[in-house]
């Protein structure tokens, strides 16, 4: 059984915020650094290169490792999180970063079979399949793929992806956030003790590391993250030609239709608003409500949250921000829209004085109609803050939201089936979930990836397995020298010319 992970004194908690922790697990920086995990990836391609494509029963035995792991660490996992945390919910931790993890591994299990077959596709000019020609597409193995997980949903962001990497038959370097210490280090423990250097390998270690990381030259990388490391990311994987798959944020925004049942709509965005404390990359990011009907969604915003969280200080189900930048760049957004004129609602049911707890608690808090030179409206949140601006009509809703960057994600609530479909024909996300939020990334079955600077690329379930995999055309060709062959060649006669002639028209 892996060491457990117990809550640091408050007293520890409060002296490491805002370190950058090096662990005593952790590859150190140093001179021969880049030798060292050039000569990781080297063992993993000469074993790819020994061993070839892996078959279906090598690649399911692989993820069932990693689905027993999360099963017999779930108690680590939770300690683990909760001390980076500083105060994290652990039955949160069990839904977003254990189940949510087995979950994709179990599907990409139960599919990977399927997904493997050759398809058939048609030949051109079709007469040649008359004749015996054949088109197929074959998935290949693109041969190691590193993975850059963050520190909001490590565990999850880590084995989520892994479910298409395995899958597909890839081996893996990983480098999980230096951000979350305790649980970079289980998880290296996990691997070490689960797999082989040469199937699956983790490298902790600071920003000087995961520099180092981003630079080898892999056959995929997938990183998850903020977009401005995600430029430097696809930066140096272009020095090497490295395909990226890159799962960013944005601001995504939610569209409160007149229709919508403002209780059922409030409830289920202050969900995902508080949800690891607003750290997640799809987080309803600001709210577009009618001018209308504001009161009654900030009025139903607090009911949510106070059945929800009746109290926040010492409440094991709230989760704190994970560190001390993190906590003061969430409040100086709010000192910052407080001085322009925006109206603040504190949702704190029971009143409590959060300014000196240990854990970096901050209430659930609404910014009424916000101007866009308020830095809460320019920048990802990451936090448990929701700017609420009013519209008058729904194409002002749909205004907002184009004249911004493209998000990751986009929610609409509402009844209204032609309203719907103005909000989601007019507008570009990531991703869409109606009358709800998040909850499209929990779709196995969905690609789940960004566009522009939300990200590129897209995985989970089956695109997962084709994001990972080379898509590696095959054509055979018939077998005897006739007809259609012969007269592609010099000298070209009267058959090449019909030919054309049935070609070359409108």
């Amino acid at each position: 059984m892996m060491r457990t992970f117990s809550r640091l004194p408050e007293q520890n908690q409060r002296q490491t915020r805002g370190r950058k922790t090096m662990n005593a697990s952790a590859i150190s920086p140093s001179p021969d650094i880049k030798i060292q995990l050039n000569e990781l990836l080297g063992r993993q391609r000469a074993a790819q290169l020994r061993d070839g494509a892996p078959p279906a029963q090598v690649r399911i035995d692989r993820i069932d490792r990693c689905i027993a792991m999360l099963v017999d660490h779930r108690q680590d996992i939770e300690s683990a999180l909760d001390a980076d945390f500083g105060a994290r919910s652990r039955a949160a931790t069990a839904f977003t970063d254990v189940a949510s993890s087995i979950g994709p591994l179990k599907h990409a299990r139960d599919h990977l079979t399927r997904w493997m077959r050759t398809e058939k596709r048609s030949t051109t000019p079709s007469i040649l399949g008359l004749f015996g020609a054949k088109a197929e597409v074959r998935y290949q193995p693109k041969g190691v793929v590193g993975v850059i997980s963050p520190w909001n949903f490590p565990v999850n962001l880590t084995f989520a992806p892994l479910a298409g990497v395995l899958a597909a038959g890839n081996r893996a370097m990983i480098k999980p956030s230096e951000v979350t210490p305790h649980t970079s280090d289980l998880m290296k423990a996990m691997f070490q003790k689960a797999f082989s250097p040469e199937d699956i390998v983790v490298v902790t270690g600071g920003p000087e590391v995961g520099q180092i990381f981003t630079s080898l030259a892999f056959d995929h990388m997938i990183f998850t993250g903020a977009t401005s490391i995600g430029r430097h990311v696809m930066r140096a994987a272009a020095e090497n030609l490295v395909p990226v798959t890159l799962e960013l944020g944005g601001k995504s925004p939610v569209v409160i239709g007149r229709s919508a049942d403002m209780a059922v709509a409030a409830a289920r965005i202050m969900n995902g608003k508080t949800l690891n404390a607003g750290q997640i990359c799809l987080a309803p990011d600001y709210v577009l409500a009618p001018a209308d009907q504001m009161d009654s969604f900030v009025s139903a915003a607090r009911t949510s949250v106070a059945r929800m969280f009746p109290t926040i200080r010492d409440n094991p189900d709230y989760t704190a921000v994970v560190a001390d930048r993190h906590y003061d760049r969430l409040m100086g957004y709010l000192d910052d829209a407080r001085a322009k004129g925006a109206e603040i609602v504190e949702i704190n049911p029971a009143g409590e004085d959060l300014r000196q707890q240990p854990h970096r608690k901050i209430a659930p808090t609404l910014v009424l109609n916000p101007t866009d030179d308020m830095k809460v409206m320019q920048e990802e949140i990451f936090g448990p803050i929701l700017p609420v601006k009013s519209y008058s009509r729904v194409d002002e809703a749909v205004d907002y939201i184009n004249a911004h960057d493209r998000p990751l994600g986009l929610y609409y609530f509402g009844a209204d089936d032609a309203e719907r479909e103005t909000v989601l024909t007019k507008t570009t996300s990531g991703g869409v979930s109606v009358n709800d939020v998040v909850m499209h990334v929990a779709q196995e079955d969905l690609p789940f990836g960004g566009v522009g600077p939300a990200g590129m690329g897209a995985y989970h379930g089956y695109d997962g397995f084709r994001e990972f995999s080379h898509r590696r055309a095959v054509f055979h060709q018939m077998k005897k020298d006739i007809g259609p062959l012969v007269m592609m060649r010099p000298p070209y006669g009267a058959g090449i010319a019909k030919y054309l002639a049935g070609q070359i028209k409108k």
